[in-house]
């Protein structure tokens, strides 16, 4: 049975940080951390929640379509 509070553990879970020490997801491995937990969304439902509940990310998918690539960023200008 999927729970709702599962969902951002997902979105941590699926979480890669890079040697360059860059964090990134892309939304085919939040999908397949979902998956695990019982969520089973398509690409674009990931997507539209990320939009709207994640706002320390943003979009750097070299591609169109709906597998986006998502990056940490700091807004703050690092301060």
């Amino acid at each position: 049975m999927p729970r709702r509070y599962e969902i951002p553990g997902a979105f941590k879970a699926a979480i890669k940080r890079e040697p360059n020490g860059r964090q990134t997801v892309s939304t085919q491995d939040f999908v397949t951390q979902l998956a695990k937990v019982n969520w089973n969304w398509s690409l674009h439902e990931a997507n539209q929640w990320i939009e709207h509940y994640v706002t320390t990310f943003k979009d750097i998918s070299p591609n169109e379509g709906e597998n986006r690539l998502f990056m940490l960023y700091n807004p703050n200008g690092g301060l």
